[in-house]
C-alpha cells in the first residue's frame, strides 16, 4: 500500500517510539490485528501491530518479550503495548524467512508438539497479568449465558444456520473442561501452521502472540493438538495425529497427564473446531471444520468422557 494510505497516527508514532518515520510499506495484513511491515528512515525494517484495546495486549507483549530474551524464536518486541485512541499498538522486529510446515500426519504433529512443549516450558515462570478475556475461538471459559461466548457480530446472525451437532459438541466439550476445575497457566491459543515458520524441521519463528490465553495446560495442549495443521481455513487434525501430538508433548515435558487431564485435552481440541464450524455456518463458508467435526466428534467426545 502507498505511504499516504497509512493511518494518520502511524508515522508520528513510529518517530516517537522507534526514532524514524516510515519510508516504505513492506506489507499490510489484516485479521483481528492490523499488521504493518515498514521500512523506517535509515533502512530499519519493523513490524507494527494494532488491535482493538481489550486489555490483553500489555500482558501478551510482555510475555513475548521475555521469551525472545531467552532465545525462543519469537520476534522481539521493540516497544511495549501503547494505547493509541481505541487501539493497543506495539512494534517488533521483522523476522522474515522460513516456510510453513504443511501436513497433518502424526510425524508432522510430533514436530509441532516439540515446539509447543518448548513454548509452554518457557512460559512457566513468566509472570504477567492473565491476558483475559481469552481469544474468542478459545473462550469456552466464558460466563455468558448459553453455550457460546457473547460475540455481537456472530450473535446477530441467524443461529438456526448452525448445525445441531456443532452446538451439541461444543456444549459437551465445554461442560467436560469446566467440570475438571484445573489450574490455569499461560499458553499460546492459536497454534496453527500459518503462525509458524520453519527451516526444514527446525522452527524459525512463532508468531501471533496476541493469542496468548490463561487456561489449564491440558486444555491448551489439547487445543493445539487439534489445530496445529491449520494453514488456510481452520480445520481439525486427524485423531491419530492429535494423539501423537499429546504423547510427544508429555514425553518432552517429562510429565504424564492424569486421566482427567487426558480427557480435558480431548475435549479442548473440539472447542476451536466447533467455534470454527459455527463461523462457517453463520457466514455460508465451505464446512471445512464442520465436516471434520462431524466425522470426529463422537470419538473425541468418547475420549473426553463427555
Amino acid at each position: 500500500m502507498p505511504l499516504d494510505e497509512l493511518p494518520d497516527w502511524l508515522p508520528a508514532w513510529c518517530l516517537d517510539h522507534l526514532g524514524g518515520e516510515p519510508v516504505d510499506v513492506l506489507f499490510r495484513l489484516r485479521s483481528i490485528s492490523t499488521v504493518f511491515g515498514l521500512r523506517l528512515v535509515g533502512g530499519t525494517d519493523v513490524v507494527v501491530k494494532a488491535r482493538a484495546d481489550d486489555g490483553r495486549a500489555v500482558s501478551c507483549v510482555a510475555a513475548q518479550a521475555r521469551l525472545a530474551e531467552r532465545g525462543f524464536p519469537s520476534p522481539r518486541p521493540l516497544t511495549p503495548a501503547v494505547v493509541v485512541g481505541s487501539l493497543a499498538v506495539h512494534a517488533e522486529e521483522f523476522r522474515p524467512g522460513g516456510e510453513m510446515l504443511h501436513g497433518d500426519s502424526p510425524d508432522v504433529a510430533v514436530c509441532y508438539a516439540g515446539v509447543f512443549a518448548r513454548l509452554m516450558a518457557e512460559l512457566t515462570d513468566v509472570t504477567v497479568a492473565p491476558p483475559l478475556p481469552n481469544p474468542r475461538w478459545a473462550r469456552w471459559d466464558h460466563t455468558d449465558s448459553g453455550v457460546w461466548p457473547a460475540i455481537g457480530f456472530l450473535d446477530e446472525r441467524d443461529q438456526s444456520a448452525v448445525p445441531a451437532y456443532v452446538v451439541d459438541t461444543a456444549d459437551r466439550a465445554r461442560r467436560r473442561i469446566l467440570a475438571a476445575g484445573l489450574p490455569c497457566v499461560l499458553g499460546h491459543a492459536d497454534f496453527e501452521a500459518q503462525n509458524l515458520r520453519w527451516h526444514g524441521r527446525e522452527v524459525w519463528a512463532v508468531h501471533d502472540w496476541d493469542s496468548l490465553a490463561w487456561q489449564p495446560e491440558a486444555a491448551l495442549v489439547g487445543a493445539a493438538s487439534g489445530s496445529f495443521a491449520g494453514a488456510g481455513p481452520p480445520t481439525l487434525a486427524p485423531i491419530e495425529s492429535s494423539e501423537a501430538f499429546l504423547l510427544a508433548y508429555q514425553d518432552i515435558r517429562g510429565r504424564s497427564f492424569t486421566a482427567e487431564e487426558q480427557e480435558v485435552a480431548w475435549a479442548a481440541g473440539l472447542w476451536p473446531a466447533a467455534h470454527n464450524a459455527r463461523w462457517e455456518a453463520l457466514h455460508g463458508d465451505p464446512p471445512v471444520s464442520g465436516d471434520a467435526l462431524r466425522a470426529q466428534a463422537a470419538e473425541r467426545l468418547r475420549r473426553a468422557n463427555a
